[in-house]
């Protein structure tokens, strides 16, 4: 038996309801979970009155499997919250220990992991950035990424795709996006319905979304 199925041995098996929030970001991490059975969801919970729901979900982890591992492995805070969306069991590891095992295993098997981890980490942390920006940043920042010069000067985007399926690009609801579509063009940002949205303030747009105002890929006349 390895060290760390030692010491997950002696590691009494807890259970959690489904609704637990076993994980919340930025808090550093006395333990680590192993799930034994259940699923968790990981992501971004509500604030406030839904401070226990799962807002933005980014992935699950389904038992048995580690919980959280490469938060473990770099010894740093999980970037993301996890709650239980079924009933789990799971065992509790200090994370000292869980270290400790760490350091029993060869430098270059620490290296490798150490690196994937980091890897996995900064892919995590770019997806809950994405998150940070508002329904209407993600829509302004997706529109001018799709943005192509027009027959009437100017750009303008086809929607290829079904509304439904930008929204579930852009991580919100299709009713959500309609909105903010509408809001735009009261704004006189865009214009157009339909398959054609045209660009009519891509600077405003720029502003919205929170990004510099570099030209854009099509002639949009920015400077």
């Amino acid at each position: 038996m390895s060290a760390i199925q030692t010491l997950l041995s002696s590691c009494p098996v807890e259970t959690a309801a489904k609704g637990t929030v076993l994980r919340r970001r930025t808090v550093e991490l006395d333990d680590v979970l192993y799930i034994e059975s259940g699923r968790v969801l990981t992501g971004v919970i509500g604030e406030g009155d839904e401070a226990d729901l799962m807002e933005h979900q980014l992935g699950a982890t389904e038992g048995p499997k580690w919980l959280s591992l490469p938060a473990a492995v770099l010894d740093r805070p999980s970037v993301v919250d996890a709650v239980a969306q079924t009933p789990v069991q799971f065992r509790r590891v200090p994370v000292a220990q869980f270290r400790a095992c760490l350091d029993t295993c060869a430098e270059s098997a620490r290296s490798i992991l150490g690196a994937m981890a980091l890897a996995h980490r900064q892919q995590i942390e770019l997806a809950v950035s994405r998150l940070a920006k508002d329904a209407e940043a993600r829509c302004a920042e997706w529109l001018l990424s799709q943005a192509q010069d027009s027959d009437k000067g100017g750009c303008s985007v086809h929607l290829q795709q079904r509304k439904r399926a930008i929204a579930a690009h852009l991580g919100i609801a299709p009713e959500t996006l309609s909105r903010v579509l509408r809001h735009m063009r009261e704004r006189s940002l865009i214009s157009g319905s339909g398959r054609v949205v045209n660009l009519v303030d891509p600077r405003g747009l720029r502003a919205l979304a929170g990004i510099s105002a570099a030209p854009a890929p099509c002639g949009c006349g920015l400077a």
